[in-house]
């Protein structure tokens, strides 16, 4: 039987080319084995039973309902790093457009269009939208993922000074980034030292508002703010009022919205920053890499609800594939059930994060009924599959 696979949103063929003919799509969720979403909001969706995995072909994942998603034993993956460049270089656009008035320029320019003059009119009128260079100023990078970085290093490139602050980067990340960025130990010293600030980590709970009220309060006079990550991660109304008051020169966002749009000292995009063609592809075709993984081999990556864990390709008689919550003795609870139905594990591995965790097992002989039973059986067992 086929398994069956549903989009959400439209998804770049190149990506659903990488579906084997062992797939099919379906128009409706209800019938989906996984899915695909970019933008679309589930949290008011109905999950079927039979969903096991959702990718995100992006980063952000706030419109899908992790926790609702772990409780059913849906495992939901992003695709971090695939759209990466595209956010940079906006990023990069984003701070010379803020430095330069390039935007008023143009505007001047389409007004003036019927002055048989303009190029005269040019010169005299060009001072007004002069501004200045970005080679040799301060760049604040808050968040060194993948976008982080690469804004940091192209910063670095373009002769900027940059300083980085990231209290969880990550190993592969702290090895990619170049030896130029340096180390700021607190939000607070990179809004008193920079005259540019990005911010690049993911929305939750615990970053929603980071750059507050007393952050924006503490920046130097004339910096620019640019936000390319969610606008609910700063105080926009704070932004706008610094904004009015002269003290900030530019915010430039890539979340236009009602409070944003408009405004004096604003430069809101219309959610660009990975809505380009070749970022679209790469998280596609990492989507369904993920999902594929998932649902032939048991293995996840780059989960956000669940523990990355991976065993490679099963080469024994099956794999059994344990979500559940983390929970002390549950591995001893698993082999137990399989030595009383007399099966041998041959290898196995488990992986926890936070409340939840993955175990992978596998056998030499098909488990009978009876031990899958007993499995799904275990109160914290959220979710058991036979590959």
């Amino acid at each position: 039987m086929k398994r069956k696979y549903a989009t959400l949103n439209p998804i770049a063929p190149i990506g659903l080319d990488g579906f084997s003919a062992d797939y099919k799509k379906t128009e409706n969720l209800a019938d989906a084995d996984i899915a695909l979403v970019r933008s679309a909001s589930m949290h008011e969706l109905d999950l079927p039973a039979k969903l096991i995995a959702v990718a995100r072909a992006g980063a952000g994942v706030n419109n899908i309902p992790l926790a609702k998603c772990a409780e059913k034993g849906i495992v939901v993956f992003n695709t971090p790093g695939a759209n990466a460049n595209g956010v940079k270089e906006l990023v990069i656009a984003g701070m010379l457009l803020a430095a330069r008035d390039i935007c008023g320029g143009i505007q001047w320019a389409a007004a003036a269009k019927d002055d048989p003059e303009i190029a005269k009119t040019a010169e005299k009128q060009k001072k007004k939208f002069a501004g200045t260079e970005i080679a040799g100023k301060k760049l604040g990078v808050i968040g060194l993922g993948a976008i982080g970085v690469r804004v940091a290093n192209a910063a670095a490139a373009l002769d900027m000074e940059v300083y980085g602050f990231d209290p969880y980067i990550s190993v592969n990340a702290a090895w990619n980034l170049s030896q130029k960025v340096k180390h700021a130990t607190s939000i607070e010293s990179v809004c008193r030292e920079c005259d540019y600030i990005t911010i690049h980590v993911p929305l939750s709970d615990a970053t929603r508002g980071m750059l507050n009220r007393d952050c924006i309060a503490a920046m130097k006079p004339g910096a620019t703010v640019l936000n390319f990550a969610r606008d609910a991660l700063a105080d926009e109304t704070a932004i706008l009022e610094a904004l009015a008051a002269g003290r900030l020169h530019r915010y430039v966002t890539d979340f236009v919205n009602p409070l944003t749009a408009g405004k004096p000292g604003v430069i809101a995009i219309p959610h660009l920053g990975a809505s380009t063609e070749e970022s679209e592809d790469n998280c596609a075709v990492m989507a369904v890499k993920e999902l594929r993984d998932f649902a032939e081999n048991g293995n996840i990556v780059h989960s956000v609800n669940f523990p990355d864990v991976s065993m490679g390709g099963c080469k024994t008689a099956q794999r059994i594939v344990v979500l559940h919550r983390n929970v002390p003795g549950a591995i001893g609870k698993f082999t137990a059930i399989f030595g009383d139905a007399g099966v041998n594990i041959d290898n196995m591995t488990n992986k926890s994060r936070g409340e939840y965790a993955a175990t992978l097992l596998d056998i030499d002989s098909p488990a009978p009924q009876s031990a899958l039973d007993a499995l799904a059986g275990v109160d914290y067992v959220l979710r058991v599959r036979v590959i």
